[in-house]
């Protein structure tokens, strides 16, 4: 494959000005660069064992972290990756599958939430249950002031507010398995409101419990935005989505990032393209969808979202220079006939096996046909 030439200082000074007004500016030079990596990449890199899901010692991980962004200044001119950790660690509190009466465990290297109701009877019980919980309590294990207040004390730290979650489907799905949640929605579709109702209430309510102990006032909400993970949403049509997602993230964005330039998020890494009508009326200011959802598509639904992607993760995390090239110029293309507001990135994560060279393709794909 042809070489692109490649202007590493240039590149730098014209990526920090295309973030600016969410990648929609008319001074940016060129489309934004939303790759930086992460810290599973580092396995590959640098030829070491470990698994990239697995928990790392943060000893360890700054050590891996530093030797590859070593690497990282002479291929991209950037040190890519974080260098160090906090080592005091906030108490752990319950999340959302264990409202609902699940299990998180960690299998193969990947964390599962368990399937925990089968069926319309047992969902019923749960609802009632979650119903009269005391979320705050249930959620803060015992002596979390004292810790809190010792952490404080020591770091000036508090705990983060809540701003990001599983999506309403992924999670619904997660919790009865996909043909039993879509079959509750046609067979019992008051119960399924119910579902979908209680969802959003308990999501509202673990964010403001969160934000009273980060100290975040109710005016002071929108600066922290909300964002959703919902890989399970293509499952939907339109109209199941309208009647049990949508309400979900319409009142949660209400009620976190209700501002015009407020983060409202959505990942989805799934062809969930045929709910973009629908989604377009969340007025998002960032998404991040599957590789076959590409930029005109979305842009015509969702005008005020920056688009993070559409750059296959396995194209990238395979390293498939003239695929890498041929993506990434489409999207800059698109972008350029589109009203901007692209950031290229993966169309999901970036996984262990994608190459500081591969970055640095992207980079000078950028600069060779991303320029506005």
């Amino acid at each position: 494959m042809k070489q692109l030439d490649l202007d590493i200082a240039q590149f730098w000074k014209d990526d920090e000005l295309a973030h600016k007004d969410n990648c929609f500016s008319a001074d940016a030079p060129q489309a934004a660069l939303g790759i930086r990596m992460s810290n599973e990449c580092v396995y590959a890199e640098l030829g070491v064992e470990g698994h990239p899901w697995d928990a790392v010692d943060p000893v360890r991980q700054a050590e891996l972290n530093k030797r590859y962004n070593d690497k990282a200044e002479k291929i991209v001119g950037k040190r890519l990756l974080q260098e160090s950790f906090d080592t005091v660690k906030f108490p752990e509190v319950k999340r959302i599958g264990d409202v609902f009466g699940s299990r998180y465990e960690y299998i193969n290297h990947t964390e599962w939430l368990h399937r925990c109701v089968e069926t319309p009877e047992e969902l019923e019980t749960l609802l009632d249950r979650v119903d009269k919980l005391d979320i705050r309590s249930f959620m803060l294990p015992e002596n979390w002031e004292r810790d809190v207040k010792l952490i404080y004390e020591e770091t000036g730290r508090r705990p983060n507010p809540m701003r990001h979650i599983r999506g309403p489907v992924t999670l619904a799905c997660s919790l009865m398995g996909e043909e039993n949640f879509i079959f509750l929605i046609l067979d019992e579709p008051d119960l399924a409101k119910r579902f979908s109702d209680t969802i959003k209430r308990v999501v509202i309510e673990m964010g403001d419990v969160m934000d009273v102990e980060a100290g975040v006032k109710p005016e002071e909400r929108g600066k922290y935005g909300f964002s959703f993970a919902d890989d399970n949403c293509c499952l939907l049509n339109p109209e199941m989505y309208e009647f049990f997602g949508y309400p979900i993230l319409r009142d949660v964005f209400a009620h976190f990032a209700p501002g015009k330039n407020d983060r409202r998020y959505q990942h989805s890494d799934s062809a969930m393209g045929h709910l973009l009508p629908i989604l377009g009326r969340l007025d998002f200011t960032g998404v991040n969808f599957g590789p076959t959802v590409l930029v005109p598509e979305i842009r015509k639904h969702l005008p005020n979202a920056r688009i993070d992607g559409c750059l296959s993760p396995l194209t990238f995390m395979r390293n498939e220079e003239e695929e890498i090239v041929a993506q990434v110029r489409r999207d800059c293309e698109a972008a350029k006939a589109n009203g901007r507001g692209l950031r290229v990135f993966t169309a999901g994560s970036i996984n262990n096996g994608s190459l500081l060279t591969s970055m640095r393709l992207v980079m000078a794909t950028i600069q060779n046909y991303g320029r506005y």
